[in-house]
């Protein structure tokens, strides 16, 4: 049998993912002014990185991985040992394009990030942000995906990308933009680069049947063979449960999320308690919908050709 390759470092025992996001940086402000009604001038950088801590310190005993940036608590989280052996890190390596208070309209590989020192931290992987559109930069934005896969291999680490499907100013104009189309067609795109891991979005937003939901995800699937995951950005966190149950049915291996996560804490003084509670309970009964419908990493087109090409 061949050695494990470095996505096996994020999963759960049962080859699934159960994996938090806590990479928001201007997203996270503007989340915090939206559940407080605070002054966004207000919200210090030492509060989002104290926020983002504390989530580590709470859900990384339930999750297989956790995904931060450098700006808001990378290093923290390394030199205090904040998450335990069970739990990996993931380093966000895109340099986001973001107008603050509104979304990232583009993205870049952040040049300062060494992978040999992240290697050296114990960091697992990397993550890449790509917001896809059908436009004139296709080609670049493919280009700086397979550069980042590229890296990764290189480096032994595990790379994790993750396409966000958005409209072009045309499509939003006319109304023509189809996002369960657009979801398949990044994947079409993007997922032959052979990322360690796609991270993608829910068909239908999260709204719907277990089973109309996964009709739906079940076209990301035939044209992804690595192992893929859902993000939970634009799915209301009481339908996520069950967009994960229909990615799941439909081939996924589990999800890489935040705000479905921990939303519910931003709005307290002392986040922890409802971190510990509410949300880790959350976490708790998504990792086991997981591992019940889930497919596991090595049981993937890509790593079924691997391991049959090694014996």
């Amino acid at each position: 049998m061949s050695p494990k390759p470095p996505v096996a470092a994020l999963a759960r025992p049962t080859g699934t993912f159960a994996m938090v996001a806590a990479d928001q940086r201007d997203s996270l402000r503007t989340l915090i002014v939206e559940h407080t009604g605070r002054d966004r001038a207000a919200i210090a950088d030492a509060e989002l990185t104290a926020f983002k801590l504390s989530v580590a310190r709470e859900l990384g005993p339930h999750a297989s991985a956790l995904l931060i940036d450098r700006q808001y608590g990378y290093r923290t989280l390394v030199d205090q040992r904040v998450l335990p052996d069970s739990c990996a890190a993931i380093l966000a390596v895109d340099a986001l394009e973001q107008e603050p208070g509104g979304p990232v309209t583009d993205t870049d590989l952040d040049a300062s990030i060494d992978p040999a020192s992240v290697v050296a931290d114990g960091t697992r992987a990397l993550k890449l942000l790509i917001v896809w559109r059908r436009d004139a930069h296709r080609e670049r934005r493919a280009a700086l995906a397979e550069r980042f896969v590229a890296l990764c291999r290189d480096a032994g680490l595990a790379s994790v990308l993750e396409p966000v499907a958005r409209a072009t100013p045309e499509e939003e104009a006319a109304g023509t933009f189809d996002l369960n189309a657009s979801i398949v067609e990044a994947a079409r795109e993007l997922a032959p680069l052979k990322p360690s891991l796609y991270k993608c979005q829910v068909p239908d937003g999260g709204v719907g049947t277990v089973a109309g939901i996964a009709a739906q995800a079940e076209r990301i699937d035939a044209v992804v063979d690595v192992p893929w995951v859902v993000l939970s950005q634009g799915v209301a966190p009481t339908d996520f449960p069950r967009a994960v149950e229909a990615a799941c049915r439909a081939g996924a291996s589990g999800f890489l999320a935040g705000r479905a996560l921990w939303t519910d804490a931003l709005p307290a003084a002392d986040p922890n308690p409802v971190l510990r509670a509410r949300c880790a309970a959350r976490l708790r009964d998504l990792g086991e919908i997981v591992d019940r419908h889930g497919r596991p990493w090595w049981d993937t087109a890509a790593h079924r050709a691997t391991e049959g090409a090694t014996r």
